[in-house]
């Protein structure tokens, strides 16, 4: 690493970030595991670099100094297909539903047997902000219970119960008119959240279909189908998950 980058530069964890390769949590992983060198070194957790003089590989391929143009996606994903760009089992990917842009990765999860709407995005620092759980950004997922939800289990989802991961609780279960669906909106985005939090209020979930992340919603995108988010739809992204400051994740 060079003498400008210990004494100054940008951190390891946010150079990989915008550049689409991770969010910083999981570059720091990539880090940990040695799978990034600089200039030919392993890197380690914490390190900073110079964009101007140092070079930075990962697995052995050099990323680019230079940020790709910033480009954030919405897509409609069916159910069977994994929130993954690569999957070993070759099952199927959402990097096969989508144009095939230089460090496009999916900000967060949704399960491979739940449906609807997922960003992805090359925009590092994008992702880690609407990621990020400081900020509880409202997703909501229309729900089909496997019989109507009672007025007690949508008290009891409100309220709140203590999953195996800790507590878990919805924002809001609105009823959709003449249906036994309900949309649940949620600030938490842990593994299978929903479907855990409906079974553990004597429920189950038949069908589950995110259709907003915060200000984004699906509006009509066709199942499989994905489109670029326009300026002002990114903007009111940015606007619903400030810039984190005092930390360094």
């Amino acid at each position: 690493m060079s003498a400008a980058a210990g004494a100054g530069g940008e951190r390891l964890n946010r150079f990989l970030a915008r550049r689409g390769v991770a969010s910083r949590r999981a570059a720091d992983e990539l880090i940990a595991a040695g799978r990034v060198n600089v200039n030919g070194n392993p890197a380690a957790v914490g390190a900073r670099v110079d964009i101007d003089a140092d070079v930075v590989s990962l697995d052995g391929e050099p990323l680019r100094a230079i940020l790709p143009a910033a480009v954030t996606l919405v897509l409609n994903k069916p159910v069977g297909v994994i929130t993954t760009m690569n999957d070993p089992q070759g099952r199927p990917t959402v990097r096969e539903l989508v144009a095939a842009i230089p460090g496009l990765v999916p900000v967060g999860r949704l399960d491979a047997d739940s449906r609807g709407l997922l960003l992805l995005t090359n925009d590092g620092e994008l992702a880690h902000r609407v990621a990020h759980p400081r900020h509880g950004l409202h997703k909501t997922y229309r729900v089909t219970p496997a019989a109507p939800l009672t007025d007690g289990q949508v008290a009891a989802m409100i309220a709140g119960v203590v999953l195996d991961d800790g507590p878990a609780a919805a924002v809001e279960v609105r009823a959709v008119p003449r249906s036994a669906m309900v949309d649940v909106v949620m600030a938490q985005g842990r593994k299978r959240v929903v479907r855990r939090l409906v079974s553990a209020v004597g429920n189950e979930v038949v069908d589950l279909c995110r259709t907003a992340v915060g200000p984004i919603h699906l509006d009509g995108l066709e199942e499989g189908g994905s489109r670029v988010l326009d300026d002002a739809e990114v903007d009111a992204l940015r606007a619903a998950t400030p810039a984190l400051t005092g930390t360094n994740r």
